[in-house]
């Protein structure tokens, strides 16, 4: 005998597991949604956190602890061991992007089966992690690095606690491959290096952060320290000195005359320099001092002062001369011959540009955007940045008269021209053999070749 149901019965057992079945997958869905979610949010966490901490330069953070910023203790235990802190980075947010491709993998199977849901997959948490887990958290890092890097410093510490076991596991196999490979291992650096500040300056001046001026005063104390003295030293033709065997008065009316308050005085030559001698000091003891105004002589008041080779870079002398309290040094050459004098002020000018005293010409003037005027000692450097040109140094010569004689190869004249690289050189002025002033223009289109000694001579 045939067994039956009645179709309502047949009907209600099959709807209550379909039913079922239906909640199910809404259930899972949603809690997989609601993961995927939590997971983009870590996965951010993680990469504004690796931003913040290591772009926080470790000066920044010393002001920091020093102010009492609140975290910013924890911040810097952090960043005493950077490569524990991007180890735990990189552990925690390695686990959170391969647990957010599994889930959207397996709910995307749910609705569109195999292959489907594994190109969607793939596809859309990548653009999404891109979007939501880099792009946007980084950006916000860059903008708000220490206050962020506060905030984030205690989950990460007790991201470090969590995944203490796989921190340490992974922390130590670096290493190792580090050894294997010969790397340092080095996550970072101390402090910015000198060619990063240097940039920082340029891009400052160009985004207008920086003034001409401070963009010009910065660059000149970069150049300092490669700065030697034959660069910066008045040269031997124009000392003005004292013989030893002067008188007082003598001394005095030399000072007033060359304009100058300090003089070396010298026995002989320049070349055996004794000292220097300041109006002050003259005028002071010849009209207030202890010894009869007939009985002082010159050497009473000479100052010792410093000689120096023409090799020594300018940031060690101006220590030297700071420690010694002197104000003047001779600089000799390595035969022991004077070759100038360099003051102080020649040093300073070196950083914040040309100090001129009333009358005193400017060094390099504008005449207009292609041609400027300069005196024959200016260095080449300091015509090439005003013309923006690119004239050589040699190891002869520094400045522009230099440059001059040397290409000329012999004396020159007042009115002759010289072509070199588009720019025309022409001697404005002559004081017996030596160069004083140089007209340069920058032409418009570079020249085919230098105008050779016999085209100067018919000139």
């Amino acid at each position: 005998m045939a067994f039956s149901l009645p179709l309502e019965i047949v009907l209600t057992t099959f709807e209550v597991p379909m039913v079922g079945l239906e909640i199910e997958q809404s259930t899972v869905t949603t809690l997989g949604v609601l993961a995927v979610v939590v997971l983009i949010l870590l996965s951010g966490f993680f990469s504004s956190s690796e931003i913040a901490m290591f772009n926080l330069p470790k000066h920044r953070l010393e002001g920091m602890v020093e102010e009492g910023v609140e975290g910013s203790d924890l911040v810097k235990e952090l960043k005493d061991d950077p490569h524990r802190l991007l180890v735990t980075i990189l552990v925690g947010n390695n686990i959170v992007n391969i647990a957010m491709s599994s889930i959207a993998t397996a709910l995307l199977g749910i609705y569109f089966g195999g292959l489907i849901a594994v190109l969607l997959a793939t596809f859309g948490i990548t653009a999404i992690v891109l979007l939501f887990g880099e792009s946007v958290p980084k950006s916000y890092a860059v903008e708000n690095t220490e206050s962020w890097a506060v905030r984030i410093s205690k989950p990460l510490k007790a991201t470090e606690y969590l995944l203490f076991p796989l921190i340490v596991l992974f922390d130590y196999l670096t290493r190792q491959v580090n050894k294997l490979t010969g790397s340092t291992g080095a996550i970072e650096t101390p402090y910015v290096t000198r060619d990063e500040i240097q940039e920082m300056i340029e891009s400052g001046e160009r985004e207008g952060v920086l003034e001409e001026e401070e963009h010009e005063m910065l660059t000149r104390i970069f150049r300092f320290n490669n700065t030697i003295v034959k660069e910066v030293m008045t040269p031997r033709l124009d000392i003005t000195a004292v013989q030893k065997g002067d008188g007082i008065d003598e001394a005095i009316e030399t000072c007033i005359q060359s304009g100058h308050a300090r003089l070396p005085v010298y026995e002989g030559s320049l070349d055996n320099v004794l000292g220097v001698v300041h109006v002050s000091d003259l005028v002071r003891d010849l009209n207030y001092g202890e010894t009869e105004r007939e009985n002082l002589e010159l050497p009473d008041v000479i100052q010792p002062t410093l000689h120096v080779p023409e090799s020594k870079n300018v940031d060690e002398l101006l220590t030297e001369m700071r420690e010694n309290r002197m104000h003047m040094a001779i600089v000799i050459d390595e035969f022991g011959t004077t070759e100038g004098i360099v003051t102080m002020e020649d040093l300073v000018e070196e950083i914040v540009g040309e100090i001129l005293e009333g009358g005193e010409d400017l060094p390099i003037e504008e005449l207009d955007e292609r041609t400027v005027l300069v005196r024959g000692e200016v260095n080449i450097e300091d015509v090439n940045e005003a013309l923006e040109i690119d004239l050589p140094e040699g190891e002869e010569f520094e400045t522009i008269a230099g440059f001059i004689f040397n290409r000329a190869g012999r004396l020159v004249e007042e009115g002759e021209e010289i072509t070199f690289d588009g720019v025309r050189i022409t001697v404005e002025t002559v004081e017996n053999t030596r160069i004083m002033k140089a007209r340069l223009h920058k032409l418009e289109e570079p020249a085919d070749g230098d105008i050779d000694e016999a085209s100067n001579e018919a000139r």
